[in-house]
């Protein structure tokens, strides 16, 4: 039997993006790809990330988080989803423990983020640093300048889509911005040939993205791992670091995507700051039999 049958689990989004929560710390349990893939499978804990909490690794800080795609594949970010372990650890009876000033110290695989509480379910999480040399995206091959690299959709002389931003939030992104509306594009069709493509060596999450006004932009999301998805929280952040980089707008912009609203502001000491909603759906149990015949 698995030693994930019968563990307890939150189910929550935010800003529409689907999360479960799984506290794993006290054991030395860690989830293989394939117990990921079939928890994302099961309509009672479907998600777009499955975050997993464990003891901290790092002194000083609260937990160390592991982030799971619905494919079984690992992101080293996501920042609805850490907003989504914020609340667990804070409020939730079974996982909480003492904190000061509502705030918290998480760390994943591409480093530490800080969570802190707005509201009752809203939180703000520094997202770190930005990655914008070509090599720490990554790319397949050098670009000096990563405001524009060279990727299109479609033919030569009339492109869908051409020329789109790379930025890395813990995770590789391309943004292309464009004129029209970005519910107007097939990203269905276009994301999962240009997640994979060769430019990309880690594979990147595609962004369709509309400048709507000085400090709002307008944003789909095709999410590496995952597909199409109502929120992407580090595709935000990269949207507005990228726009800004083009003088499109200022350091902080609301950026509107499917499930909700989101927040973001690139300080001025090079740190981007994410704030959004929390909800929980409620919780439940993987049941016994679930992992049935899984060689991980």
């Amino acid at each position: 039997m698995s030693p994930l049958a019968e563990r307890r689990f939150l189910k929550m989004h935010g800003a529409g993006n689907a999360i479960v929560v799984l506290d794993l710390r006290g054991t030395s349990i860690r989830v293989t790809p394939a117990e990921a893939r079939t928890i994302a499978a099961d309509a009672h804990s479907r998600f777009d990330q499955l975050m997993v909490v464990h003891e901290p690794v790092t002194p000083g800080t609260d937990a160390f988080m592991r982030i799971y795609n619905t494919d079984g594949s690992e992101s080293g970010a996501c920042g609805n989803g850490t907003r989504c372990v914020g609340y667990a650890l804070l409020d939730d009876p079974a996982m909480a423990r003492p904190a000061e000033n509502g705030s918290l110290t998480l760390e994943t695989k591409a480093g530490l983020v800080a969570v802190r509480r707005v509201t009752d379910r809203s939180f703000t999480v520094d997202m770190g640093q930005p990655r914008l040399r070509w090599d720490e995206i990554p790319l397949a091959e050098p670009f000096p300048d990563t405001r524009r690299i060279e990727l299109q959709v479609g033919p030569i002389d009339d492109p869908i889509l051409h020329s789109p931003a790379a930025v890395s939030m813990g995770n590789p992104h391309a943004i292309f911005f464009v004129e029209r509306d970005p519910d107007t594009f097939d990203l269905g069709r276009i994301g999962p040939l240009l997640e994979s493509h060769p430019i990309f060596p880690e594979r990147a999450n595609i962004s369709i993205a509309q400048v709507t006004g000085r400090d709002t932009i307008k944003l789909r999301v095709w999410e590496r791992g995952a597909g199409l998805t109502l929120a992407c929280g580090t595709a935000a952040c990269a949207t507005v670091v990228a726009a800004s980089r083009l003088r499109m707008i200022g350091r902080a912009a609301r950026v509107a995507l499917p499930g909700g609203e989101l927040s973001i502001e690139w300080r001025a000491d090079d740190h981007v700051l994410m704030t959004g909603p929390v909800y929980l759906e409620g919780e439940g149990t993987f049941a016994a039999d679930l992992f049935a015949g899984l060689d991980g």
